[in-house]
């Protein structure tokens, strides 16, 4: 059964980041009813961070959990409904869409996937206890806090060698370490990465124990030739191994090779299934132009790190999330 059958949602937003919140503010502005599932778990990966510089508007910096605080009580006072319940499915095939919670089902005109990507941490002990006391994912947020300090960076891959080069421009030494012999990195990165002298590598290891009370002191790293353990002081640890996007739980929901959402501009024309594409003014370049945060389903949308891969900023996941309900207002809207 549908819980409230009277009611039906203008917009479901799926997702409480900067994304979600976000397009909560501009759907509720337009004068559309709109529910964000924000998950028990609320707040996005910035419930994790400490201080948070790069956020316009905060001249003096802002901790992570009170920068989604404050964006949770603007969209609450603004009469944006927000249900902290986890989304477990949601069914695309019919219409209006009926989105599913751990304990009741609502119902949708259109619905914004802002849900998100996580980082692919190491999972190893100490790590959880040092997560923003020396231990990080984004040199972007983080890289500026470790100016003439050595830092670490894990990972073999093209973000790997993004994050030691742009780290190495505040950083007093950056050591790469890599499980394997060599790096699956482009050629290029590869290039400008050996070729800095401020960054060196072990390879074959791995980080296997973070040492630290309140800040990260120490690592352990094991050689995976020998397996010999060395302890190692340091002064912060990037991990750059990967992002996993939350689109498991999209049933009918297109993504590409990584399992990112991906938008209408991804996409091959025409697309079967689009039964209002033949109503719409001008060819399928223009319908993207119009619609660009619109996914392989009508009426579905996405916002934020659940389709970007390439930034994954909070300022970009407000941007997006922003393009995502102006998206949804002229769709909801059209002729």
């Amino acid at each position: 059964m549908i819980s409230d059958k009277t009611t039906i949602f203008d917009v479901i937003i799926i997702g409480s980041g900067p994304a979600g919140f976000t397009a909560g503010i501009y759907t509720i502005r337009a004068g559309l009813k709109t529910l964000i599932i924000a998950g028990i778990k609320w707040g996005g990966q910035l419930m994790n961070t400490t201080e948070v510089e790069n956020y316009p508007g905060f001249p003096e910096g802002i901790q992570g959990p009170l920068l989604m605080e404050n964006m949770r009580k603007q969209v609450e006072r603004l009469g944006v409904e927000i249900v902290n319940s986890n989304f477990t499915h949601g069914d695309f095939s019919s219409y209006p869409f009926v989105i599913q919670t751990e304990d009741k089902k609502y119902q949708g005109k259109a619905v914004i996937l802002a849900t998100g990507a996580d980082s692919i941490w190491l999972d190893v002990p100490g790590e959880k206890k040092l997560r923003g006391k020396g231990v990080s994912v984004c040199a972007t947020c983080d890289g500026f806090f470790f100016r003439d300090k050595d830092v670490i960076v894990v990972g073999g891959g093209d973000s790997a060698m993004e994050e030691a080069q742009f780290i190495a421009k505040f950083a007093k030494t950056v050591t790469i370490v890599h499980r394997k012999g060599s790096f699956r990195a482009s050629k290029a990165m590869q290039n400008k990465v050996f070729s800095n002298p401020k960054i060196k590598v072990i390879w074959n290891s791995q980080l296997v124990r973070y040492i630290g009370e309140d800040k990260l002191t120490s690592v352990v790293l094991k050689d995976l030739k020998s397996g010999k353990e060395e302890e190692r002081k340091i002064d912060g640890v990037f991990v750059a191994i990967g992002h996993k996007p939350n689109t498991q739980k999209f049933q009918g929901i297109e993504t590409d090779a990584k399992g990112y959402a991906k938008k209408i501009s991804n996409f091959q024309f025409p697309i079967s299934g689009f039964k209002w594409l033949k109503e719409e003014k001008g060819d399928w370049r223009q319908i993207a132009l119009t619609y660009p945060s619109l996914t392989s389903v009508e009426g579905v949308f996405t916002a934020g790190d659940v389709h970007d891969f390439r930034y994954r900023q909070a300022v970009t996941a407000a941007g997006f999330g922003c393009m995502a309900a102006l998206d949804v207002q002229r769709w909801l809207t059209r002729g």
